[in-house]
């Protein structure tokens, strides 16, 4: 059977899942900046998944969500943890930590919709055509604007660039696979799952290479919050969601809102002033979210 067949209705309140996740995840970038300076890159992502594990865990007895119903269903949900919750975040956090700017790796990553948009015909049997094309173009083009006029494109380290790359690569990998293979699955138990899948990733790493480095502030625990709650939770669940449930490009075209919102949000919390091009731009970045998801009639 087809993961299409076995998606079943759409939830009531997929239709708020956008906004919701567009807002949470964006959020994600400045709290991030925020408090990772009091933490290794992969300490303090072993942090972010073992917490999401134990806030879960008590869960289980009093929920009692199903558990993958097969061995390709297990596998399938590992997959996509280590391709999204390892893979795509560590090798984020290891390119910032290596020297490439905020700007410089959400300019490589709003990619990512084009790359769906090339591949998601022939491995997931979707059509794209000339219009969410053109949709497509325009937001990366309008990402690109806020990025380039808020003036934080840099990177001074190779290493930073491939594994930003590799950011790419998996986040990208990891909406495909999902939208070809993925099934609907309780949130305890897909979280739960994808979420531990990162820690065994992570921890090794932190324990080994970094000495598992925390500094323990009121910042660094703010940032854990939102961090395990918004992002490893709401989002997440959400996001696979919408990829289940819709086209993969449609919902990928989103991530070229995400400068954009993210530029907002960072203004408040880390007084990064957005200037008119970077406004323009986030119009620019609309208008093809805008087109490039737009129902098919």
């Amino acid at each position: 059977m087809t993961a299409t067949a076995e998606q079943g209705a759409p939830p009531r309140w997929l239709p708020a899942a956008p906004a919701v996740f567009l807002v949470l995840w964006s959020g994600g970038f400045a709290v991030a900046k925020a408090g990772v300076g009091d933490a290794a890159p992969m300490t303090f992502l072993a942090l972010r998944y073992g917490l999401v594990v134990a806030v879960l865990m008590p869960l289980v007895p009093i929920l009692r969500p199903a558990l993958p119903a097969t061995r390709r269903a297990w596998l399938d949900l590992v997959i996509v943890g280590l391709l999204i919750q390892a893979l795509y975040f560590g090798l984020s956090y290891v390119s910032l930590d290596a020297g490439i700017s905020a700007g410089a790796l959400a300019l490589i990553v709003s990619l990512q919709p084009v790359l769906v948009g090339l591949l998601v015909p022939r491995l997931a049997g979707e059509a794209v055509g000339r219009v969410r094309w053109a949709g497509l173009l325009l937001g990366l083009a309008g990402a690109g604007l806020v990025i380039a006029g808020r003036s934080t494109v840099e990177a001074t380290s190779t290493v930073a660039v491939v594994c930003a790359v590799g950011a790419l690569a998996a986040m990208t990998s990891g909406t495909l696979y999902e939208k070809r293979f993925g099934i609907a699955h309780h949130p305890v138990t897909a979280n739960l799952v994808q979420s531990a899948v990162g820690l065994a990733a992570t921890l090794p790493i932190a324990l080994v290479h970094e000495g598992f480095h925390a500094t323990w502030t009121p910042g660094l625990g703010a940032a854990l919050a939102y961090l395990v709650v918004g992002n490893s939770i709401i989002s997440l669940t959400l996001l696979l969601a919408m990829i289940r449930h819709g086209e993969a490009s449609r919902v990928s075209a989103l991530f070229f809102l995400v400068p954009p919102v993210a530029a907002v949000i960072a203004w408040p919390v880390l007084g990064e002033r957005m200037p008119p091009v970077a406004w323009l731009g986030m119009a620019v970045a609309a208008t093809g979210v805008l087109i490039a998801t737009r129902s098919r009639r």
